[in-house]
């Protein structure tokens, strides 16, 4: 197993050494991080190691989308609940980043992102999750392990991807999923203890998307619903994935990722597109925003729907949070380009083309391919999520929360101390010596808290995700005191910028379980391995322990063994 001692020597694998400013921000290559809103490019040079004619170079490859993995069996309970299961290995593979080289990852299939999963609402969903990776890590000289995180889901503590519930290389685990939570972007990642970043960042993350029939009718589908997984990654001279956490502040890599792919090219029609944006970096933050000026409209955020659409210019997104929005292409004409684009944000270290994100060039209207595709004639001002799932047992929609029903309040204070990234003093390492009962807050089931989060500091941004639950922002200290216009539907991942502090009240709602252990922690995976993770419990804490409850097992059937397909894939650069 990993330990704090030699895990804390893994921090740059490739590069430059790089150590970073106390009571600033990140110091790349010793260049202090540019950042800031309207700035795209640092003096520091290029961490990729790569000759001229293998950088990728902007705009040349094709747009692709993640293939969708097709469940090896469908069904019905006794009790009429439909199900459907899936099985994913863990395993190397090769991928074209750079010209002319290829690199290995670590993904989900071996393939990066993994594969995609749809799932209708109120379909419980197993899936098997074996770990066919070496012994030793891709980035690291430790066994890996992986811990497997269904983003964004009100798993049972034992399914949450605890990040002590360890799958080693051989072994394999099913997790269960509830799915009865409205629909919502998800993601499922690697989660595992002090090596979450080099998990992920070595390709350990797919989407997982859960639908209903208030989203199917509003929002557009199929072909006009596009996944954007954002990433930044840095590269060898042969092309081998270069890692450097710059002291434990975080990693900034010069090449963006879309789905897998550097910077391409995605042929539009002149319809309305919806875009479902998650930050897959392990560090970067963004800021969105088109060329030539045109807005977005947010229609979704971490939990689902937004009652209210939002036209916004730019909006800011941090790792692991997830924003829907429609781009309205129809005065476009065939041949015309726009260009995605990112302004950052303070205290990201930039390069020469992190300002880039991907370029839409508009073709003429022709016909579907894809069933089930239909989009919108015009772009809405209200959406109706619908009526929500648990109301019957005591559930309360988010975004009608009230702070006169929280029971308590309480404040997470974010900070870095003695070199440790901590949440109010305490580390995961405080968690582990107390046999994991050291709990931040113990609320019952369906009570109603209100927590802020604090950052003091002007140097880092810290995206803070709250495991099991929805919240709705109530308050900022900034913004006059609201949340901003981005943020105004159900989140589970909430950005503190530096000096920020933010207001939430969440329902610790469930479903029909008891409840148990959940992390709350730093998204920034850095900062989250070095130590900013806690946790809380819903009930009593000794309910579905999440590392005995049901443990992976010794995998004894053959690779392929679960005949798993991909759904037809959609024509390159769409």
């Amino acid at each position: 197993m990993a330990t704090r001692r030699n895990v804390l020597k893994l921090g740059m694998l490739g590069g430059a050494v790089a150590v970073t400013g106390v009571g600033m921000g990140p110091v790349l290559y010793g260049a202090q991080a540019s950042g800031g809103d309207d700035s795209t490019t640092s003096s520091s040079p290029s961490p990729s190691q790569l000759a001229s004619g293998n950088m990728p170079v902007p705009f040349r490859a094709l747009f692709r989308r993640p293939p969708e993995l097709v469940p090896y069996a469908t069904g019905r309970d006794p009790d009429g609940q439909p199900f459907a299961k899936y099985s994913v290995s863990q395993r190397l593979g090769r991928v074209q980043i750079a010209n002319g080289l290829l690199t290995t990852i670590a993904g989900f299939n071996g393939i990066f992102p993994g594969p995609t999963i749809r799932v209708p609402q109120g379909t419980r969903t197993e899936f098997r999750i074996s770990n066919r990776l070496p012994a030793k890590g891709l980035l690291y000289p430790d066994t890996f392990n992986t811990v497997t995180h269904l983003h964004g889901s009100a798993s049972l503590p034992q399914y949450d991807g605890y990040a002590n519930d360890r799958t080693a290389p051989g072994r394999v685990k099913n997790y269960h999923y509830p799915n009865w939570q409205s629909a919502r972007t998800l993601w499922y990642h690697d989660h595992n203890h002090l090596l979450t970043a080099q998990g992920v960042y070595s390709g350990l993350a797919a989407l997982y998307m859960l639908s209903d029939p208030a989203e199917q009718a509003q929002l557009p589908q199929g072909e006009f619903d596009v996944p954007m997984v954002i990433s930044d990654v840095m590269l060898k001279a042969d092309g081998s994935l270069g890692y450097n956490d710059n002291g434990h502040s975080g990693l900034w890599g010069d090449i963006i990722l879309v789905n897998g792919v550097p910077w391409p090219t995605m042929k539009v029609k002149p319809k309305i597109y919806r875009f479902r944006f998650l930050v897959a970096s392990i560090t970067r933050s963004y800021r969105f925003a088109l060329s030539n000026g045109k807005p977005f409209y947010i229609v979704a955020t971490d939990g689902g729907m937004t009652r209210k659409v939002e036209a916004v210019s730019s909006w800011r997104q941090g790792t692991a949070e997830r924003y829907e929005v429609l781009i309205d292409f129809r005065s476009y004409k065939p041949g015309q380009t726009v260009d995605l684009r990112n302004l950052s944000n303070k205290n990201n270290v930039n390069f020469t083309n992190t300002g880039k994100v991907i370029r839409f060039e508009v073709v003429a209207d022709s016909p579907s391919l894809m069933p089930g595709s239909r989009t919108l004639s015009s772009i809405p001002l209200t959406l109706d999520p619908g009526e929500h799932p648990t109301k019957d047992t005591g559930g309360i929609e988010t975004m009608k929360l009230t702070p006169d029903m929280a029971v308590a309040k309480k404040v997470l204070r974010v900070k870095r101390e003695g070199g440790e990234w901590t949440i109010n003093g305490v580390t995961w390492e405080d968690v582990e010596d107390s046999g994991f009962r050291k709990c931040f807050s113990t609320p019952e089931r369906n009570e109603v808290e209100q927590w802020t989060i604090v950052n003091d500091s002007g140097g880092w941004f810290h995206p803070v995700h709250i495991h099991l639950v929805d919240g709705k922002i109530i308050g900022r200290n900034t913004n006059g005191g609201k949340p901003f216009a981005w943020e105004k539907g159900p989140k589970d991942v909430f950005y503190a910028g530096e000096n920020e502090s933010i207001t939430v009240l969440m329902q610790f709602d469930t479903g029909k379980h008891e409840g148990g252990r959940y992390m709350v922690h730093c998204h920034n995976l850095v900062h989250e391995d070095h130590d900013m993770m806690v946790q809380f419990a819903v009930g009593d804490l000794e309910n579905n322990d999440p590392i005995t409850a049901d443990p992976p097992v010794l995998e004894t059937v053959p690779e392929g063994f679960f005949a798993s397909a991909y759904r037809l894939a959609y024509p390159a650069g769409t």
